[in-house]
């Protein structure tokens, strides 16, 4: 069992990992740095993957290996390298299954209303990570926080990932940080997501990585307390999001400038 030396020198959270489960060999690559990053730099970075991408813009594009076996998967980065696991739920009756493997589940932003998930994923104990959707504000998202903490859950966090603006596009409101952090104390910028371009890619998303490190420090100066990132060794071979995922070498030195006072 591979795990890691924490010391946890900052309480910011981060999350980082491929957008979706492609094989073992990506996850083993990307828990490895991971580790890496916690050693040197005393975080607790949480490693997030899809086992499924549901929402795809295509038909046949990749969704990955399904719930059975991306849950063993994940579960065997857990025990190996002593990381925590976030991943996404799509149906309510993943909730339970997900739950035994999981330390975060993640309410995808477009299905941030639906009550049905919010309360199967909090009757499982595990943190809830809400994604504010793209048609919504800041405040709005107190109500998706009420279902989830009515149905139990003990924690909910809040994630900011941008606005619709227009077709193929997103802006980020950075005030709605602190419009979140009125309703919970963890918001995290999903740095990412937020410069994709929906659909904006002959069937695919499109997006422009270039942007990711502007976004989280942008987030920083408003008050963030946690970044969302993926990230993938060679991006633009990556199977989903392969327009927005950040380098996997270039994540230390953007996490290094995150916790710095």
């Amino acid at each position: 069992m591979y795990f890691c030396n924490i010391n946890m020198s900052n309480n910011i959270t981060i999350i980082a990992g491929p957008c979706v489960i492609e094989s073992a060999e990506l996850l083993d690559t990307v828990a490895r740095k991971l580790v890496e990053i916690n050693t040197n730099l005393g975080t607790n970075i949480i490693f997030k993957a899809s086992f499924d991408k549901a929402n795809r813009t295509s038909i046949h594009s990749f969704r990955g290996p399904g719930l059975t076996r991306g849950l063993q998967m994940l579960a065997d980065i857990k025990e190996r390298f002593g990381l925590r696991i976030l991943t996404d739920i799509h149906e309510s009756q993943q909730a339970e299954a997900i739950g035994e493997v999981c330390d975060v589940i993640q309410i995808p932003a477009f299905l941030c209303r639906q009550t049905d998930l919010l309360v199967a994923a909090a009757k499982t104990g595990c943190v809830v990570n809400i994604k504010k959707a793209q048609f919504l504000s800041g405040h709005d998202m107190k109500y998706p926080v009420e279902k989830a903490r009515d149905a139990g859950a003990k924690e909910v966090w809040l994630t900011e990932r941008g606005n619709m603006m227009g077709y193929n596009n997103l802006v980020v409101d950075f005030r709605n940080i602190p419009d979140m952090l009125d309703i919970v104390p963890t918001v995290i910028m999903d740095c990412t997501h937020s410069v994709q371009r929906p659909g904006g890619s002959d069937g695919k998303t499109g997006g422009d990585r270039r942007f990711v490190p502007q976004m989280a420090l942008a987030a920083k100066a408003f008050g963030a307390t946690g970044y969302f990132f993926e990230v993938h060794p060679t991006p633009d071979e990556g199977l989903s999001d392969a327009a927005n995922m950040l380098e996997l070498n270039k994540l230390e030195e953007l996490v290094k400038k995150l916790i710095k006072d």
